[in-house]
């Protein structure tokens, strides 16, 4: 080869090499930024192919997906200064790059560690103002809502990363006063089952007096109809007898005495003491009875 062919060669390749490191892709999941010595230039590269002086520019590229921050477990104190054991994550996207790179270097593990840690002292500040019944179910949901707003311009403003979400994935007691609070809310729902217990028993005497004094008084009713009742029927019985013995006064003499005769001899060594003459011997001297 000869030294012309040689140069030729050389500076094909130089120059192949200069616009391979001219040129760059952006693709459309990536955000980045140029630099000029280190200083930003262009903060907000457009996806597609775009070139820089070699040597001069370099092109530092972030994702611009949404990313996961997931924070560690931390406990954090209640207003009652009771200990709760708070896990929680964060859903961000690069906002400014410029100010992200800035503020991490363009690296997305340390924009997830300073996150985490304004996360946990917002956390710490949403807990400290609440209960925990609070914390726990009654505002749960406002504390994720205030905590988003309450971090989302500190985010911007100083890590140039736009917070979309916050949410707390769990809520634990730590494991010192977990047994403490057992004990406490079994002794409230023993303490409420009592007084349900209570309350049943006396609506229990309460039915049950009232049936037994609708049982007397439904006792007391039936046995005046039926002494009423009874009454009106002997009534009715005598007034028959009345009127059939009134046809013939004579012959209920008659059987009335053979009544009396029979009763009074039907016994085993049954004694009468009485006159010859007297009025029960009547019907046995004379059938007519003394006509």
């Amino acid at each position: 080869m000869s030294s012309r062919n040689m140069v030729v060669v050389i500076l094909a390749v130089v120059l192949l090499w200069i616009l391979s490191n001219s040129l760059f892709v952006m693709r459309e999941t990536e955000r980045g930024v140029m630099l000029k010595f280190g200083e930003v230039v262009n903060p907000d590269l457009q996806p597609g192919l775009g070139w820089k002086i070699p040597f001069v520019n370099s092109v530092r590229k972030f994702d611009g997906r949404v990313l996961t921050v997931d924070s560690q477990p931390e406990r954090f104190f209640t207003q009652e200064k009771k200990a709760l054991i708070v896990d929680s994550y964060a859903k961000f996207r690069v906002s400014d790059t410029a100010k992200f790179y800035t503020a991490t270097n363009g690296e997305v593990v340390r924009a997830m560690q300073l996150l985490s840690q304004r996360i946990n002292d917002g956390l710490r500040n949403q807990v400290a103002k609440r209960t925990i019944q609070e914390v726990v179910s009654g505002e749960r949901d406002q504390l994720m809502i205030d905590l988003q707003e309450s971090l989302n311009d500190v985010a911007r403003s100083e890590l140039g990363v736009e917070l979309v979400d916050v949410r707390v994935k769990r809520i634990d007691l730590p494991a010192d006063v977990s047994e403490s609070v057992y004990r406490r809310m079994n002794a409230e729902r023993e303490k409420e089952a009592r007084e349900h217990r209570s309350q049943g028993q006396e609506l229990a005497e309460g039915i049950r007096a009232a049936a037994d004094r609708e049982v007397t008084v439904i006792k007391a009713n039936a046995y005046r109809d039926a002494e009423q009742i009874r009454g009106e029927g002997d009534a009715e019985a005598t007034r028959i007898y009345a009127e059939a013995f009134n046809q013939d006064p004579e012959f209920y003499a008659f059987t009335r005495s053979l009544q009396a005769y029979r009763d009074s001899f039907q016994g085993d060594g049954n004694i009468l003491l009485l006159e010859p003459d007297d009025e029960f011997f009547r019907y046995l001297k004379d059938s007519r009875g003394g006509k």
